[in-house]
């Protein structure tokens, strides 16, 4: 779908966006090999990178005011979600934040909205790539956004970040997480990118937020299969995600849209 609005009027060097986004690669690399309370301090730099990153990138291809709609959708709904879930269970079940994530908002620490922004811009685009509807590309986008919680739960619960008080039904490899929660994941994804495909389509260069998306995928089906021990972990979300990722990877190649 063409879109008629203007170019954004740069605001930002074309490089910061490469910058962070490297420094985003190098953050995660470092993770598995930190231990102890500086592991829980890079996870918070490395979100806050990640989001500059995707935010960055933004501005220079889409301008202020896209990147601003942008941030209000994915920060706002991310924190309303996990307000409205942490309150009353809906809809990712009966969990709790611990400390170690610092400062909160609502009862949730201010970094979740962040995680929930950073990840859904290279989202938003792996659906509009894929799909040609508006509808389509908040099913695909929100199931390529959902499905990185594969990774990320069982990662941060280990970690002690969050814990749930019931589990019930868990997906293999991940004990302590519930399978419904991953479906609350999924409802929230699709509403927010859905909400987002409102936001005008602009022709970008979308090398950064394609690499960042691809080396999400790939870094952590590795590390969890060689480096965190959990090779359950690594082939569920590998398939999970890998459902999005692959075709996105080959219609990169080919250059279609």
């Amino acid at each position: 779908m063409k879109s008629t609005a203007a170019a954004p009027t740069a605001v930002l060097p074309d490089a910061v966006p490469t910058v962070l986004a490297g420094a985003t690669v190098l953050l995660q690399i470092a993770y598995p090999l930190v231990h102890g309370p500086g592991r829980t301090a890079l996870t918070v730099v490395t979100v806050v990178v990640f989001f500059l990153a995707c935010a960055s990138h933004a501005l220079v291809h889409r301008g202020l005011r896209w990147t601003a709609a942008f941030v209000l959708v994915t920060a706002g709904t991310g924190l309303l979600a996990e307000a409205v879930g942490t309150a009353t269970g809906l809809p990712f079940g009966d969990y709790a934040y611990g400390p170690a994530l610092g400062a909160t908002l609502l009862g949730v620490p201010l970094v979740i909205p962040l995680a929930w922004s950073m990840m859904a811009y290279p989202c938003l685009l792996v659906g509009q790539r894929l799909t040609r509807s508006p509808l389509a590309a908040a099913l695909v986008g929100g199931w390529a956004l959902a499905s990185w919680d594969l990774f990320l739960d069982p990662q941060m619960v280990e970690a002690g970040y969050w814990r749930w008080s019931h589990v019930g039904h868990a997906l293999p490899g991940s004990p302590d997480v519930p399978v419904g929660n991953y479906l609350g994941w999924l409802i929230v994804a699709v509403v927010m990118t859905a909400a987002l495909q409102a936001l005008p389509r602009r022709p970008a260069d979308e090398r950064q937020p394609a690499t960042l998306f691809l080396w999400t995928y790939g870094s952590s089906v590795l590390a969890n299969a060689a480096f965190f021990g959990r090779p359950l972990t690594a082939l569920v979300g590998g398939v999970g995600m890998g459902l999005v990722a692959v075709p996105y990877a080959l219609a990169l190649r080919r250059g279609s849209r």
